[in-house]
Parts: structure tokens; sequence; C-alpha cells
């Protein structure tokens, strides 16, 4: 071709080629939304021909957008009962235009949470629980009985033994639930596990898949029987994992009815649970007639209108249903706690006094105390070669991926008949000890990284292993790397009572301050999280390592996942003891009678042995026998709840649609310190300010003094310092004033606290400040 007719030739194809990218047809992007509009004013009585209402409304609505065809086929969701709302696939252009019309309340993606479990994973128990029940108090609240207790999670295995329905009488008249059991026909339910639903539409548009394991509510995973069992199991004789911890199994509520509802599957890029599946649960389980709901789940805190576990919270409240939720597991950072609205319980997790102790004997005389659950152990007192990891490491492997025992980093001919030391983090746990068995190692000592700290789990691993602190990582480390010939022996766990100090502070648990609503303080509690034996499924091993072919019926586990049914199983109690207190009630008497010490009467600390803070434990760690009779109590109403939402920010358009009525904001300002909550934080102390609390007796008549220890740098003053009442249910108010004392400098919290006593009860509140 010349280049006379070349050059024409290219101009052509040229022109050719942009017209195409030009015309080509574009498309557009979607995903899944949800659209929420606030509460239905139907009323708590709902018929299915109000339900099919609701829908065509749904459908209507986003027909006006998309024709009502594609609005058909998009929605995969319409919340009909006492959320208003829809789930549907869209595009970001569609999303946004409905974001602007003045019936939303709010419109944000359907992500994905997490469950709160550090995988790789107590119950309630009489004898050696951290939260001990006295026999007096758990009779007297009847176990809990007739009390509902809803679990948002992965399910229920039916057949373990925590749900038997054995001495169980007829199931409360007010129970609507139904046990969804149409595309699995093993699973049932009885006079125990009186409902079970799934949801997992949501998880479907989320991730572009669905297992048919998820068409069930039945547990594959065995985090949700574990919750569930924790909060409500029944009485099991003889429970352990491979013989350690043996005793009778029972939750905080071992009488109580429970009710699964299914809302996560297996994790997808981190993600387990999705917000349209979570309202839809929220919305069936306060139909249902559940009292309690236990949400041992979160994401990232973002506003509560975007936020699904908080929109189904406050409607689930406003219909007297106290929610417990997990802090979260991503501590020991500042500011990472979720779950962060005030009408929620949430809740942190703390160790108990009851340890699984494998010991690691070196050559050098020294005996370091770990923990496990390994069911095989080394031969007795044989000692045998002992190596890093890292002297381990394959020819193509980093030393730092081979310290941390990661999959393919280690040499079978360095390995082999060794115990490896393997430090923790980045990979799972019991991991590291398949990875070392794997490679002919005949053993593993997990060591602590520095951001562990003292914290310990006992899993149970595949082969003799031990779970060190970082201290003692230190120490083992520093003997293995400069002996000429380095030796030790782990010696086979057993099961220890009563171990001090306990609790203390996982370094796990999600710390605050609340993001959201930094005058809220999150969490509010804190309850055993650490090594919790309790139910599972038996679909997987006790690692849920697909590679772990044992089977166990009951596990232990460590998460903010595990100490939120405790809490869940103590309100369940009191639901029973005081059926007519509000949520707020609940929540006050379990926080104003927490502990702040540990059994060697010592202030709370972390896992690195340092004094704890409420930012860690809220009021403290739970106490169930004083939360049974806390004398007085800081109460808050559905409309306190309301003009809360006033003082963030959020219109009257939208508070009304909310609660499903017609409201109006105060026109005063509203101070968010004077919002009536157990604890007191000042974010923002600038000089001096004066909050308003209002406690109400639920005791005898009694006059209470208060007593109060300052934060550092704060000068606290109380006003009256007397509260005198002749009758229960009377109220009093009473004034809390701070100043910046002269030449504090510190621009960080502070902590002081707030106590009221009769003599007989102790009325705490814990006091947050951080000066400016």
């Amino acid at each position: 071709m010349t280049p006379e007719i070349a050059a024409p030739f290219y101009l052509l194809l040229l022109f050719l080629i942009l017209s195409s990218l030009l015309h080509r047809p574009t498309f557009a992007f979607k995903k899944s939304y949800v659209v929420y509009f606030g509460a239905h004013s139907h009323g708590k009585d709902v018929s299915s021909s109000d339900c099919d209402q609701v829908t065509e409304s749904h459908y209507d609505f986003l027909g006006s957008f998309l024709g009502r065809d594609k609005a058909k086929d998009a929605i995969f969701y319409s919340y009909t009962r006492h959320i208003n709302g829809f789930a549907a696939t869209l595009e970001d252009e569609e999303a946004a235009q409905i974001a602007n019309h003045p019936k939303v309340v709010s419109i944000f993606p359907n992500e994905g949470r997490k469950l709160h479990t550090t995988r790789s994973w107590d119950f309630l128990e009489l004898e050696t629980d951290g939260v001990i029940h006295s026999s007096s108090i758990w009779n007297k609240a009847r176990f809990g009985e007739d009390t509902i207790i809803g679990n948002l999670d992965t399910g229920v295995w039916p057949e373990s033994q925590s749900f038997s329905d054995e001495e169980m009488g007829p199931i409360p008249s007010k129970w609507k639930g139904i046990c969804e059991n149409d595309a699995d026909h093993s699973f049932h339910c009885n006079k125990k596990l009186i409902g079970a639903r799934y949801f997992n539409k949501g998880y479907a548009a989320g991730t572009g898949s669905l297992n048919s394991s998820l068409n069930s509510p039945r547990d594959t995973d065995g985090h949700g029987s574990h919750t569930l069992s924790t909060a409500a199991g029944n009485f099991v004789p003889g429970a352990s994992v491979f013989g350690y911890g043996n005793g009778t199994a029972k939750g905080g509520s071992p009488r109580a009815r429970v009710a699964a509802y299914k809302v996560c599957g297996p994790p997808v890029a981190g993600n387990e649970c999705f917000d349209a599946d979570i309202l839809a649960a929220f919305d069936f389980a306060i139909h249902d007639g559940v009292d309690v709901l236990s949400v041992s789940l979160g994401g990232n805190p973002v506003p509560f209108i975007n936020d699904s576990v908080a929109i189904g919270s406050l409607h689930a409240v406003r219909h007297g249903i106290v929610v417990v939720c997990s802090a979260g597991n991503s501590g020991p950072a500042n500011g990472s706690v979720s779950n962060l609205a005030p009408w929620q319980i949430t809740v942190g997790a703390s160790t108990m006094d009851r340890q699984f102790p494998s010991y690691v004997f070196l050559g050098n005389k020294m005996h370091l105390k770990g923990e496990s659950l390994s069911p095989k152990a080394l031969p007795n007192n044989k000692f045998f070669a002992i190596i890093s990891a890292a002297d381990a490491k394959a020819a193509n492997a980093s030393a730092v991926d081979a310290i941390l025992c990661k999959a393919g980093s280690l040499d079978p001919k360095k390995a082999n008949g060794k115990i490896l030391v393997c430090l923790r983090g980045v990979t799972d746990r019991v991991d590291k000890g398949e990875q070392a068995a794997l490679v002919g190692a005949v053993g593993m000592v997990l060591a602590n990284d520095v951001l562990s700290g003292n914290e310990i789990l006992a899993d149970a691993h595949v082969l003799p292993a031990s779970h060190i602190n970082y201290t003692d990582g230190v120490a083992i480390f520093k003997y293995v790397n400069y002996s000429r010939s380095p030796m030790a022996y782990i010696t086979r766990p057993t099961t220890q009572l009563r171990t001090k100090p306990a609790p203390f502070m996982a370094a796990f648990s999600s710390v605050g301050p609340n993001t959201i609503a930094p005058d809220i303080l999150k969490p509010d509690i804190t309850a055993p999280g650490v090594s919790i034996i309790a139910a599972y499924t038996e679909a997987q091993g006790p690692t849920n390592e697909v590679f772990d072919t044992r089977r166990v019926l009951f596990n232990s586990v460590s998460g903010t996942s595990m100490s939120c049914p405790h809490v869940s199983g103590i309100v369940g109690l009191l639901k029973t003891l005081y059926p007519s207190w509000s949520p707020a009630a609940i929540r006050s008497a379990i926080m104003t009678t927490a502990q702040t010490q540990d059994n060697s009467k010592e202030p709370l600390t972390n896992a690195y042995y340092l004094p704890a803070t409420p930012l860690n434990f809220g009021a403290g760690h739970v106490d169930p026998n004083r939360a049974m009779d806390p004398g007085l109590i800081y109460d808050l109403t559905s409309n306190d709840y309301l003009k809360f939402l006033c003082a963030l920010g959020y219109n009257e358009t939208q508070i009304s649609m909310l609660s499903g009525s017609h409201y109006t904001c105060p026109k005063a300002n509203i101070s968010l310190a004077n919002f009536n909550y157990p604890s007191i934080t000042v974010p923002m102390l600038n000089g001096s300010t004066t909050v308003t609390r209002t406690v109400k007796n639920v005791g005898s008549p009694a006059t209470y003094s208060v007593h109060v220890q300052n934060p550092v740098g704060i000068s606290v003053s109380v006003s009256p310092e007397k509260l005198m009442f002749r009758k229960v249910g009377q109220q009093k108010s009473f004034k809390v004033s701070m100043k910046i004392e002269e030449g504090n400098n510190r621009s960080d919290y502070v902590f002081g606290r707030l106590t009221w006593s009769d003599g007989k009860h102790y009325v705490s509140s814990p006091i947050v400040v951080k000066a400016v």
C-alpha cells in the first residue's frame, strides 16, 4: 500500500473505531440498596391484606422512577410489618433520584457486616463463670421462664441438647412466629426452639451467589448455635470440649424460649450478614413477639438512619423489645466500637475466672503458662527440640511469613520432629498449628504479638500446642534464638477454676469513644467473651477450618459475639422479674450495678495489665445478682429517643416518618449532655458545664446520698447531695456541675464516677470528660 493510499485508509479506520466507541451501548452497573421510609401507621396487629397493600405501594413508588414492571423485578424485599421500606437492585443514578424524594428517610447500599467472633474462635455456668448467678436470684426469675429471646445470627442447630424442650410448658400464646423449614424438612422446632426463619436475598444480591445451605435456618457455621445457647440454652449435664471444662451447660435464661433468625452466610470478602436481610429479620422478629433480641454482628459506624442494626433496633425498642449488641472485635484501637445507638445495649468482652492451662517447660528450667484445648498430647515428660518457625523457613518463603507459620512457608526437613514457635497474627491461630503439623512438627507454641498483650485464647488445636502471652513469647524467642540446643515439653491442658486476676479486658474488644454520638458512652458494659464454651453445629469442626474433620457438641469460642448473649440472658431474667420495665430501665439496672474491680479487689485492667477505663468497659463488668435489685434506675421513653435524634440534627419530617406519626422537635435547644443515660459523657468541656439526670425509685422507701470520684483535673459537684424517696416509682432530678481546674492542661479523656447509695444499693455511673 502506497503512502498516498495508506493515509486516507488509516484516517477512515480511525473514524470507524471512534464511531463504534461513541455509539456503543452503555451498561449501567447495578447494585442493591435499602430504601427506608420509617414506620408504618397500621399499628401492631398487621393483617395479610395490610402487608399486600404496603408491597403494592412500594411497587407504585419505585414504578414512578422505573416503570411498574421493572420495579417489581427490582424489589427483592418489601418490609411490610413494622419497618416501612424495601430493598431493590438499582443503578446509582436511580438511587440518587430516589434519595431526593420527600417520602424517603434514607437510602443506603445493602452492605455486608461481620460476625463479632475472633474465628478459631462460656457458658453462663453457675459454678465457674465470671458472672456467677446466685441460685436464689435464678429461682426468683424462674430461669427466664416464658421470656422469648430472638437471635440474629447464622441460625441454629436444632438437634443440640441445649435446645431440648424437656420440662418446658406450652408455647406462650402471644407467639406469632413460624418454623421455616420448607426447604429443609429435617429442621424441627419445639417448645424450647419455638421459631426459626432465614433471610438470604440481601446476601445473594450482595455476593452474587447463594449456597443451598442458606435456604434453611440450620446453622452450618456454629456461631448462631453458640450465641443462642449462651443466652438461653437449656440445662445439659456433662458438657465439655474434648473433656475440658466439664460441667452442666446452661444459658443465662435457661428456661426462656428461643427463636433463630438466620441473616448471615459464609464470608465473602469479609462480609457475612447483609443490611437488607438484617432489616427483614428485625421486621419479622417484632411481628413474631420476641422480648429480647441478641445481635452479635456489626459493621463500620455510619449515621443511624443508614445503619440497618440501628434502624431495626429503634423499631424494636419502640415496641418494648430490649436489643443487645456486640461492641466489635477491632480493639485495642480507640474509636473502634460499633453499634453506637443509645437505644441499644452495647457489650464489650472480658475474661472470666476459668482457664485451660498448658505449660511449656524449657530446657533452661523456665516454665511458661499458656492455654489450649488440644486433645492431643506429647509423651509424658519427653523433651523435643524447639525452634523459631522463622528457622524452619522454606527456601522460597520470607522469614516474616515463616514466623507466622503461613501455608507453604515452612520446610519439612527443618521442622520435622520439633516444636515450632509461631507468632500470633494475620492467619488463624489454629491454621498455624495445622501448617506446623503438615511439615512434621510434633507441637506448637503460639506466642502473642505485642498488640495481643496478655490475652490468651483456648483453642482446639490439631496438635499438642500452648498459647502464651506476649511477655512469655519474648522470653521463649530469646531462649530458642540464643541457646545452643533449645529443648521444650508441652503439658496436656487441664481445667482451672477461680483464677486471678479476672476479669480483665480482651485485647480484641473494641474501644470507645463513640464516633457517631460522642456524648453517649459506648460500650455500655462488658461481659465474659474469652474461651466461652457453648453449643455448636455438627456441620463444622471446632476450628471451622476445611482440614478439621472432628465434630463436637460444644465448642470454645471468643469474641464480643460471645459476651453479647451473656447480657441477653441476663436481660431475659430481668424481663421475667420486671415485665413492665422499659428497655432503658433494664439497661440502667445492668449498667449502674456493674463491677469495676476484679476478683483480687483491684481496678479492672486491659490485656496489658494497665488500668482499663470506661472507654474499654463502659459502666463495668456485668453483675447479674446486683442487677436484679438496682434500687434506682435512669429511664427513657420512645419520645426521648426522638428528642435525641432532633439534637443530632435530623429534621422533623424524618423523625415523624421514623415514629409513624407527626412529631415536633422541642423549640428550646436540646443538650445531648442532659440525655438521661446511665453514664455521663462530656466530650468537649470548655470551662464548665452542668448536666441534669433523673432517677426513679424501684426499691423500698429510702434516702440516697451521693459520692463522687472526680476525674483528674476536673472538679465535680452534685446538687442536691441527698435524694429522699417515699414510694416506688417516685422520680427525683439532680444536677452535676463540672469545671476544669486551674493548671489542667490535659487534652485526653479523664474518668470519674458518681454513686448514689442508701447503704444497701450502690447506683453507680461513669463520668467521662475531655477538656478542650
